[in-house]
């Protein structure tokens, strides 16, 4: 927001205070100001001159004499290159010993052996942005209007002499996006009034009725509270007089004519967007505000065709949309120079809708800036009526009596409970009611006493940024002076800053993995729809999400499952010549049952790991080594046994959609609710295998809420053992279909204490078994703690375990 300082001095006397300090003030009152520039760019000794007469240059096609009147008495000769310059044109003039931004001095000169004695200037030349002019003064010189007093200094005609208050604002000050915005502001900082301006309406010239020529009613009302219209004849459409047209370009819009040049004063003035309409563009004289239409168009102001959607907010007449709707007006109700009545709007369109809106079509303005942070209520009416009684002021317009409205509801102002002790504990300083009731009074907030030290404050509707009385007491800082506020201690009891369980959780799943060789890989949450469908056991049937506004195809619904995420990552590394991958990742999935949330999804942790390539590479002495299901089982087990829950976990053989059915296995968890499956392990389907263009691949996914429940992380110290081991090995024939974590939970029962350990350390199957039978090697390790074991011990629990085989598994101690 550009905000200049003689305009603001039209709302609040600002004697005394320069730019600089005002900018000072705003900043430390909380209103960062970027830069304070100066309008002028070094501008000297440059006047409004009158061109007598313009004759052609002897010696030079391009180049014309003029005789100018520049108020000193006597005329000047100026040699002017300019296509444009005419007799009997107002014109900035630089006279002799002027001075012109670019360090450009101005001396008597001869330009092809004629003498010019000054130089007539372009808008350029003045330091001016030639892009914010008319279109028709942004090339030759500039042109002043025809009532322009000869001999007036070139700053004051065109109010270089100026400077601009460039506001950096944060989203909530949305108030201070108009002038009168920064004058409350202004107001409450320095303790001045303010002054409101008059709405000029000159009322009710005709006997028409403004609601007899135009109708308004409102089609989507939850996007649309306030619309208002009024009606005004007759307006003849010219250019804007200078000074508004100063106004305009001082706060870097560019004049066009002045019914709009108009509108956009008082948008800027009231931070109200305003719009006129050519009535007889306005098919029926009914306005309604509507969504948009299945495969509706609109040509905008700046002559591009926009294709419109159902969510879309248009201003339509009986037949046709004629605006966006707090964005940008239709081409086909443009104001132009042949217009004769105007419709005028002013309306409260839905902050997160004129935002979708704009962004989705690219198209931002300074209108949609304001409507997207939402407008007061309360000023649509007064902006209005501002902008109708300067167009009957500045275009000779008739403006019919009241206005045309549709009304759904009206904003309330807040009103706050609050305490000077509130006020003081949280702040730490020491004011006193009288200090607190006058910032109250400078705000224009009106506060009724409720108690001692106590009030209830009512926050007018142009602050829609408070709403707490948390606000209220940063209102307090900033009147009262930051700088104002003491330095005291912290009080409180102090607590010593911990992880959570689950957070130490994942840390210690992240240590075990990335030491063990993984990367840790990070993806979006947002996948597409076709992502969500793989791995439907792991994803629980959960429908997926859409994103309202989603930035591709490929990131438009919350994902279900980790693992397409680490298998979009694995491709993205084999194209790039990466083939040996080993990621994991630890994140949340988002799983509901509607089809359409009426509810927050259950955001369910997940670990995640992907195994694909060589676990080793090639070497002179070795072969590449690849990654098995082993390896993918493996750091499952590394982390459920430094998570002490070796005991509750077992793994049984399955077949989940995109994974092996013949190389996976469920992960079950034994809770006292009884097995729950909390995840999978195995290779990736060879036909999702293909798609991803990946060798054999292994993966796992684990549901983390079950971890979280029963993990225990506490280290148990053992002394190393004093007495040796007895070591037994034994080779059982079984059934194919028995497993190994069968035989040796079977092993394990039987044996009794004096069983350390049991492993698997051989598997064989040949036609000398049969080929429904295999051979299972199995390691035993006997030890007492307290003694050295007997032969005969140990023999018995053997001969235990050999006739428990038998009896569970038919097993055959192998010959």
């Amino acid at each position: 927001m550009n905000v200049s300082y003689k305009w603001l001095s039209d709302y609040i006397d600002l004697d005394g205070i320069a730019p600089q300090e005002l900018a000072e003030m705003l900043t430390r009152g909380g209103i960062e100001i970027d830069s304070v520039p100066s309008r002028n760019a070094g501008v000297t000794k440059v006047v409004v001159g009158f061109v007598k007469t313009r004759e052609k240059h002897p010696d030079a096609d391009k180049l014309s004499v003029c005789t100018v009147d520049a108020g000193l008495g006597e005329d000047l000769q100026i040699v002017c290159g300019a296509s444009n310059v005419a007799a009997g044109l107002k014109v900035p003039v630089a006279i002799v010993g002027a001075k012109l931004p670019g360090g450009l001095d101005i001396k008597r000169a001869k330009l092809r052996g004629v003498e010019s004695q000054g130089m007539i200037c372009s808008a350029r030349e003045l330091g001016i942005n030639d892009k914010l002019l008319p279109k028709e003064q942004q090339e030759g010189i500039l042109v002043l209007p025809e009532d322009t007093q000869i001999g007036l200094d070139i700053l004051d005609v065109l109010a270089l002499n100026d400077s601009i208050l460039e506001l950096d604002l944060t989203p909530n000050r949305s108030d201070c996006l108009s002038m009168l915005g920064v004058a409350y502001e202004t107001a409450a900082l320095t303790g001045r009034s303010i002054r409101i301006p008059d709405p000029e309406l000159d009322l009710y010239p005709t006997p028409d009725k403004t609601s007899d020529l135009v109708r308004v009613t409102i089609g989507a009302p939850e996007l649309c509270t306030l619309y208002t219209a009024r009606y005004v004849k007759g307006v003849k459409v010219a250019p804007s007089p200078l000074w508004l047209q100063n106004r305009l370009i001082a706060a870097g819009v560019r004049p066009i004519n002045n019914i709009v040049d108009i509108t956009n004063y008082v948008m800027l003035e009231y931070g109200q967007p305003l719009h006129a309409f050519d009535a007889a563009k306005v098919a029926g004289g009914h306005i309604d505000v509507r969504l948009a239409r299945a495969g509706e168009t609109l040509v905008t102001l700046d002559d591009q065709e926009r294709k419109l959607e159902p969510h879309m907010l248009v201003i339509a007449d009986a037949e046709k949309a004629i605006a966006l709707a707090g964005v940008m007006g239709g081409a086909n109700s443009e104001v132009a120079s042949d217009t004769v009545d105007i419709i005028l709007e002013s309306a409260k369109f839905d902050g997160g809708n004129v935002r979708r809106t704009s962004r989705q079509l690219g198209l931002r303005s300074e209108a949609s800036a304001r409507f997207e942070k939402e407008v007061d209520t309360g000023r649509v009416r007064a902006a209005l009526d501002r902008a109708a009684g300067l167009i009957a002021k500045y275009a000779q317009g008739l403006v019919t009596e009241g206005a045309a409205e549709a009304f759904v509801s009206q904003q309330e102002p807040a009103v706050i409970a609050i305490s000077l002790g509130r006020i003081n504990g949280m702040l730490g300083t020491s004011l006193s009611a009288l200090e607190v009731k006058t910032i109250w009074s400078r705000l224009g907030f009106s506060a009724e006493q409720t108690g001692e030290d106590a009030w209830s404050v009512t926050v007018p509707t142009r602050r829609g940024d408070i709403a707490r009385d948390v606000d209220l007491v940063e209102e307090v800082a900033r009147l009262h002076g930051y700088d104002n506020i003491p330095t005291t201690p912290i009080e409180g009891p102090t607590t010593t800053g911990a992880l959570t369980n689950a957070q130490s959780i994942r840390r210690e799943i992240r240590k075990l993995w990335t030491h063990a060789g993984l990367h840790e890989a990070i993806s979006y949450s947002v996948t597409s729809a076709g992502r969500t469908a793989l791995f439907a056991e792991l994803g629980e049937g959960a429908k997926p999400i859409p994103l309202a506004m989603p930035m591709s195809e490929e990131r438009s619904v919350l994902r279900t499952v980790l693992l397409p995420s680490l298998l979009e990552a694995a491709a993205y590394n084999l194209t790039r010549r990466n083939s040996d991958i080993a990621l994991f990742e630890i994140g949340s999935v988002y799983h509901t049952d509607e089809a359409v949330l009426t509810r927050l999804p259950n955001e369910k942790p997940r670990a995640a790991l992907l195994l694909s390539g060589n676990r080793t590479p090639a070497a002179w002495n070795r072969k590449a080594e690849p990654f098995d299901f082993y390896d993918a089982k493996g750091l499952l087990e590394l982390a459920f046994d430094r998570l002490g829950l070796s005991g509750r976990v077992s793994f049984e053989a399955a077949s989940p959609e995109g994974f092996h059915p013949g190389r996976t296995a469920a992960v079950r968890f034994r809770t006292e609710r009884g097995l729950e499956t909390i995840g999978f392990v195995g290779q990736i389907h060879p036909d999702l295998q293909r798609d991803f263009d990946l060798t054999d691949s292994f993966a796992a996914e684990l549901d983390l809420a079950t971890v979280y429940e029963y993990a225990d992380r506490a280290i148990e110290y053992r002394a190393l053992p004093r007495f040796p081991a007895v070591e037994r090995d034994v080779a059982v024939v079984v059934g194919l279909g028995v497993t190994g974590a069968e035989l040796t939970g079977t092993v394990r029962e039987a044996a009794g204490e004096l069983l350390q350990s049991v492993r698997v350390f051989d598997v064989y199957t040949g036609e000398r078994l049969g080929g429904d039978k295999k051979s299972v090697a199995l390691a035993l390790v006997y030890r007492h703690a307290e003694r050295t074991l007997t032969d005969e011990e140990v023999t018995e629990s053997f001969s235990r375990i050999v006739e428990k085989l038998e009896q569970t598994f038919g097993a055959e101690l192998r010959k």
